[in-house]
């Protein structure tokens, strides 16, 4: 295995083996724990690229906190809306404030649903249902990241305690926010040590199992903690309760003696051990936030005044209080550290915005929900976290389509398309559409402006289909000219248009 990583660095090709490759935690903890940082960020942006892993660049906000008015969570709420940003609900304000307004807590998440599409992902939630707590909690001026490492305790003498029960009083109700929400966060720190800064993991799994049941993804958070004894629990953890996104909390929970060097590589680590292949922190200095970013991180989670993510990520000691307005500095961070034009292509902007989660919720549509994400075709799953999370929001409901695979297939079963097809796009939803075409066709043509990501398509799909898949060498006009019908797999609507527009006859899903 460590021969595999060290390769995996230079050569996208080895990095794809390792992607199919069997693997543990431990030995993907030691492989990468030997690399320097510089080799640990090439390996993490590896594995950042399609189809390996997610590509995208996102911001979650979290919009509440126990002593907001509520029309300042409506507003927040509906300004991330706007932006294209998921909003993180922190259950136990949205309880405080409902119950300030004399209001029943469901009925106020209820409200923001209805308010807003961008998906909802639900933390701070228990078996219970929102996780109450004491107001030395909820009130919290965040001495621990305005501090700094090294903390092993709260320097506030907290301990993780709750108000059980008025928990207890929402129970009938628990499974009603799942249902609501996106994704729901697990805090599995108690098993890294942090008992005093998280549920117990036996009510983790709880959640977790309920989150499953209705379909919604799971985010697993963890901490940077020692950088390897730590990594390793936290991983297997997150593994074993079948987590889809696993979330890296640094600041003063990244205790190792080379602070920075860690977080890269628990980020790299992150990237391969991810079954969802989404990677974010909800808790890192804007040194880790950097670096992470230089090695692969998805998505930084940040928030409004008064919500405790609005400082735990992007600032650094002496800096990170309560008060502080996380999101545009976080915005800010990543435009300096991502190039506009990531593997996506250049329709695709870092940080991602409501444009880009509606051509993700079109490419669901086109495919259908049901055959995303963990389902595979040939070696890899087909789509990422992102796509089960997006089917649970309302931008799925609204996306509007042209064609899904189904009515392409209705199109060839009635003799409309004919025996050859060009795919223009080698990405999910064409991998999705030569399937669906497989048998019905005796050739799909794939052409993908990325010839690592055209040959990589045409491969895989060759191991699973029964349709010769063959490759255009990116080159469109020779796929559209090679085929009887072109169909434009792009979501983008923009790049859908060019390509519809630039050959005559081209079947758009959008």
């Amino acid at each position: 295995m460590h021969e595999m990583v060290k390769e995996a660095i230079n050569d996208m090709n080895v990095a794809l083996e390792l992607s199919k490759s069997k693997k543990d935690v431990i030995s993907i903890v030691d492989a990468i724990s030997s690399l320097s940082r510089e080799e640990s960020m090439q390996l993490g942006k590896n594995f950042k690229k399609f189809p390996l892993g997610c590509d995208l660049t996102e911001i979650l906000v979290g919009t509440c906190a126990s002593d907001l008015e509520k029309i300042d969570l409506m507003g927040n709420c509906r300004v991330a809306d706007i932006m294209g940003h998921g909003i993180h609900v922190c259950a136990y304000a949205f309880a405080d404030i409902a119950e300030n307004y004399g209001m029943k807590p469901l009925d106020l998440f209820k409200e923001i649903r209805e308010s807003t599409d961008v998906p909802i992902d639900l933390d701070h939630f228990g078996k219970y249902g929102p996780m109450r707590f004491p107001s030395n909690i909820v009130r919290c001026s965040g001495d621990c990241y305005y501090q700094g490492p090294s903390l092993k305790e709260c320097p506030r003498g907290r301990i993780h305690s709750r108000l059980l029960e008025k928990e207890k009083e929402g129970l009938f109700d628990c499974e009603e926010w799942i249902k609501l929400a996106s994704s729901v966060a697990i805090n599995l720190t108690s098993a890294q040590g942090g008992e005093g800064h998280a549920a117990p993991l036996k009510e983790a799994e709880i959640v977790a199992q309920m989150a499953k049941k209705y379909g919604k993804g799971i985010e697993a958070i963890m901490f940077i903690g020692d950088g390897y004894e730590d990594l390793i629990t936290g991983f297997s953890t997150a593994l074993d309760m079948q987590a889809d996104v696993i979330v890296l909390e640094g600041g003063p929970f990244n205790l190792s003696s080379h602070r920075l060097d860690d977080f890269a590589k628990a980020v790299a680590m992150a990237r391969i051990l991810a079954p969802g292949k989404v990677v974010a922190t909800n808790g890192a200095y804007e040194d880790e936030c950097r670096v992470g970013l230089r090695s692969g991180l998805n998505a930084i989670i940040t928030g409004f005044p008064q919500n405790h993510h609005g400082y735990m990520c992007g600032y650094s000691p002496g800096t990170a209080k309560r008060g502080n307005f996380g999101l545009p500095r976080v915005m800010q961070i990543i435009r300096e550290e991502i190039n506009s034009a990531c593997a996506c292509g250049e329709q695709t902007r870092a940080p991602i915005g409501k444009e880009e989660l509606e051509a993700l919720a079109a490419a669901v549509k086109v495919v259908g929900p049901e055959n995303v994400y963990p389902k595979k075709i040939g070696d890899s799953v087909l789509g990422d976290a992102h796509w089960v999370c997006i089917a649970q929001s309302p931008l799925y409901s609204k996306a509007r389509v042209q064609h899904t695979t189904s009515d392409i297939v209705k199109m060839a079963e009635n003799g409309e398309i004919k025996d050859n097809v060009a795919l223009m796009g080698g990405r999910f939803v064409s991998w999705a559409m030569a399937s669906a075409l497989d048998g019905l066709v005796d050739e799909i043509i794939i052409s993908d402006i990325d010839p690592w990501v055209e040959r990589v398509t045409v491969d895989n799909l060759n191991s699973a289909l029964k349709s010769d898949i063959s490759r255009a060498k990116s080159n469109d006009k020779k796929a559209h000219d090679s085929a009887q019908t072109s169909i434009v797999t792009s979501t983008i609507p923009g790049l859908a248009q060019k390509l519809s527009k630039n050959f005559q006859g081209t079947i758009s899903l959008v």
